[in-house]
This record gives C-alpha cells, structure tokens and sequence, in this order.
C-alpha cells in the first residue's frame, strides 16, 4: 500500500487539507481590530454579526476523510478513481466557499480594512494537484493489471 506512489500523493494531499483544518485562512485588521478566519471560528468577531463558518469548517474536515478513506481502497482501483474525481469537486468547492465566506466577511464590514489571505486558503487548490497525480498512478495501476489479466 506504502510502496504505491499514489498512496504518497494522497498522504500529502490529506496533510495540506489537515493544514487548512488548523491553521488561519484570512486575516482581516480594520478600526485596530483583528479578525481571523479558521475553519471552525473566526476570532475577533464580537458585535459584528458575522455566523460561524461551520459549514466550512465541516467540508474541509469530509474532504481530508475522504482522502484518508481513498488511501485504504488500494484494492478497490476503479472505486478509488472515482472518489478521487469526487475529492476534487470537494477540494473545488472547499475552495470556492473560503472565497465566499472571505467576501462575504469583507463585504460586512465597512471603513478601511486590511485583507490578508492565509497561506492555508490556498492548500485546497494546491492539493487538486496530487491527487490528479494519484488518479494518473491508478490508471497506471489498473491498465497493467488489464493487461496482464489478458496474458492468462
């Protein structure tokens, strides 16, 4: 499972998401305030009427399981590859909803404001790459055990 180098693709795949989990996606400083967007909370947030992100927080976390859950398919090829093309709609609209939720909290609030995007907002498009890498070892995986069914 280990040896597989689309399991080392998912693996790192599923540490970016893990990164999102965990650390600040925006920072936003207006009126001497600090507010940090993460993705169960946003700090700072007192007065303001802003709701929690909850549901970004919950699709970051089914996205990083569907991830770890890929991994443990190894022998499952074709169910693996389509939960990955499903993992990449996820990581899409993971993605699209921390651009939203960083829009709409801009859009509150009103005055001089300066707007910071975290390093971990960007992890759900950097990670598309690996496991489009991994969804390429699969089919490597699944043609040549094809290929070899034929032989026999």
């Amino acid at each position: 499972m280990i040896q597989r180098i689309q399991t080392l693709y998912l693996l790192l795949a599923t540490a970016m998401m893990s990164l999102t989990l965990f650390l600040p996606l925006a920072t936003i400083v207006y009126g001497g305030n600090e507010l940090v967007l993460k993705a169960f909370t946003v700090s700072g947030v007192e007065g303001i009427g802003m709701p929690l992100p909850i549901y970004l927080g919950l699709l970051l976390a089914a996205t990083t399981a569907l991830l770890l859950i890929i991994i443990f398919m190894f022998k499952k090829r074709l169910a693996q590859i389509r939960l990955c093309v499903s993992a990449i709609v996820l990581l899409l609209g993971s993605a699209a909803l921390i651009g939203l939720y960083c829009y709409r909290l801009c859009d509150i609030l009103t005055g001089d404001l300066v707007f910071t995007l975290g390093f971990a907002s960007l992890m759900p498009i950097v990670a598309i790459i690996p496991v489009a890498l991994a969804i390429r070892g699969i089919a490597r995986d699944e043609a040549l055990v094809r290929s070899l069914d034929r032989i026999r």
